[in-house]
This record gives C-alpha cells, sequence and structure tokens, in this order.
C-alpha cells in the first residue's frame, strides 16, 4: 500500500501547478496535511516549488518508477525480468537493502529499484548523489551455487553489458573504465559497486548496484565535482532525443546486468574480456595510479582474467586491484 508522502508525488509528478485544496481533496486529507507532506518530501529531497495561494508543482515532469510499467516494458523488449523485483519509494540504499537480506536461492535473483535513496554508496565508501527522478538506483542479489572461476572481474563483466545496453539504446560512445565506472568522452555517466559473500558449500552471493544518471540537476553535478572525481555527465547531456521513458530504461539495464550474471556464471570473465577491450576507456593511454601517498606512471593495457589492471612502468608490468588504488588519466587532476 503507498504512504501518503508517494501518494502526494505521484499527483505532483505531472509539474502541473495543483492547489492545495484539489490534492486534499484527491488525498481525502486536510489542507494541513498536504502542507505537512509537502514537507516530509522536501526532507527527502524532493524540491516541490510552493506558489503563495495558488499552490504547489514540481519544478519537471518525472517518470515515476512503477513495477508494472518496468515489466510491461521489459517484455515489450523481450527480456521479462525474475518475480523477485521491487520498487521501493525510499530507502538508505539499494546495495544495502539486498545485503541485509537473506541470499536469494540460485536461479531466482532479486531485482529492486528505488525511488528516493537516501545513503547511496559508491565505491571506497564514497557517497552516491542521486537526487529524486535525476537518475536511476537499482540493485541486482544473485546466487551462484558453485563460485565461478576469476569472480573478482564480475563487476567488470557486469560494466561490459550495462555500457552494451546502452550502446543498443543510442549513445554509441559509452565506455567502461576500470574498475567500475561508466563513462563518456571521460565524464562519469554512472557507476557499479558490487559487495559478494561466500556461502558454505562453495557457493557465493553477490549484490551488484548501479547508479546511472539521466538529468542531474546543475547543483547535483557541482556537488559532484572535486579533487580526483570524473565531471559528471548525464544521458540528456549525451543525446537528450534518445532517452528512453525512465521505466523503459530501468528495464533495459536491469536486463542488462541479470544477462551478465548468467553468462558470467556459465562461462566466467572469458566470455567478457574481447567485449572489455573493446569498451576500455582507458586502453593504451597514460595514467596514474595512486595508492595511498604514493602514485606510479605508466600505459594501462588492459586488465587481467583476475579484473585486475595492467600497466607498463618503465621495464616491468604492474597489476592493480578494485579497492587498493584510484586511478586518473596522468596530467588531468579531474579524472
Amino acid at each position: 500500500m503507498k504512504s501518503r508522502r508517494e501518494v502526494l508525488l505521484g499527483l505532483l509528478a505531472d509539474g502541473s501547478l495543483q492547489s492545495g485544496a484539489v490534492l486534499a481533496a484527491s488525498m481525502q486529507v486536510s489542507r494541513a496535511a498536504v502542507w505537512k507532506l509537502v514537507g516530509e518530501l522536501r526532507d527527502l529531497g524532493v524540491h516541490v516549488e510552493s506558489l503563495p495561494r495558488r499552490g504547489y508543482r514540481l519544478p519537471r515532469t518525472v517518470d515515476l518508477l512503477d513495477e508494472r510499467k518496468i515489466r510491461a516494458a521489459a517484455g515489450q523488449q523481450g527480456t521479462p525480468l525474475p518475480a523477485g523485483l521491487e520498487v521501493l519509494f525510499e530507502t538508505d540504499s539499494t546495495n544495502l537493502y539486498l545485503y541485509d537480506a537473506d541470499p536469494p536461492a540460485p536461479g531466482r535473483p532479486r531485482v529492486v529499484f528505488a525511488e528516493l535513496q537516501r545513503a547511496g554508496r559508491g565505491r571506497r565508501g564514497r557517497s552516491w548523489l542521486a537526487p529524486f527522478g535525476s537518475g536511476i538506483a537499482l540493485s541486482v542479489a544473485w546466487t551462484f551455487a558453485e563460485t565461478p572461476s576469476g569472480l573478482p572481474a564480475l563487476g567488470l563483466a557486469v560494466g561490459v553489458s550495462v555500457a552494451e545496453a546502452l550502446h543498443r539504446l543510442g549513445f554509441a560512445e559509452v565506455r567502461v573504465k576500470w574498475p567500475n565506472d561508466i563513462v563518456w568522452r571521460n565524464r562519469k555517466l554512472g557507476g557499479l559497486l558490487l559487495q559478494m559473500r561466500s556461502e558454505v558449500g562453495g557457493g557465493a552471493s553477490i549484490v551488484a548496484g548501479l547508479g546511472l544518471n539521466i538529468a542531474l540537476p546543475a547543483e547535483a553535478r557541482a556537488a559532484l565535482e572535486g579533487p580526483g572525481l570524473l565531471p559528471a555527465t548525464d544521458l540528456c547531456e549525451i543525446h537528450p532525443e534518445r532517452v528512453p521513458e525512465r521505466n523503459a530504461l530501468a528495464a533495459a539495464l536491469a536486463a542488462a546486468m541479470l544477462a551478465a550474471l548468467a553468462e558470467f556464471n556459465d562461462s566466467g570473465f572469458a566470455a567478457f574480456a574481447a567485449r572489455w577491450a573493446g569498451l576500455d576507456a582507458l586502453a593504451g593511454i597514460r595514467v596514474r595510479v595512486s595508492h595511498g601517498a604514493e602514485s606510479i606512471e605508466g600505459q594501462a593495457l588492459g586488465v587481467e582474467t583476475d579484473g585486475a589492471l595492467r600497466v607498463a612502468v618503465a621495464d616491468r608490468i604492474e597489476h592493480f586491484y578494485s579497492g587498493d588504488v584510484s586511478l586518473r588519466p596522468a596530467g588531468d587532476e579531474r579524472s
């Protein structure tokens, strides 16, 4: 059953100006209750405009995530989604929501979207800023009956499938940047976060989270700028005329992640190695790899089957692993 905040947001989602009296009548509550609910939405990060004696509205139309619409879009795309699909109105983190739950049985993955994410997480403990209606936040929980070889490279495989899905939607210049970024022209479009745990008997369960930017407000872009961070971008900046309806995009991304997990289960990273190489945003370029207070410069040479980044430094090859280093193209302090 929808909360009153969720119902109010649904009434405002078309961006039209609506009086407090009309909203109150629609919800069968008092105007004072509407005013209070507007305050609660604002506390959650939803920018609700109020015009004195006229009413309330959102700054723009927002396609709210809807389970039925996501399933319908997936069916039209020829990729039905599993029974374990949820759309949460609000949560701290979709990854945490699934990671704290019991792992799903093999062959019965769970997919969770959130309209409002209060404490989204990125790699190395960074927060993932996802203002209301500006992107897609989803996580997939999956259990491998037997731990596949090369499991540390799983995040790279998921990134490949996400980039390929965006190519099919017309965003042909999207690339993957080791270890977990989805990029366009050296700007960050999205990011992945994988959490893994071994299961008794040799299996393993994972939660794979994805945050992808659709239309970032200017203030959110500014907040994402900082030393050592890629500048942000979104689908509307890349090709505004090609941005699909939000539920259709959600369906395509979830299907891509599930397909990657199934393929990795069968073939490991071998099925993705050549595809990663074709999408590698760092292939052959000079990079600076920072580790603690030290940094090393060299030429990026792709990845190993275990997910390690290979870097040619003088007369040797160094290997770097996700979670141990930060990486930026040499000479570009922003990335």
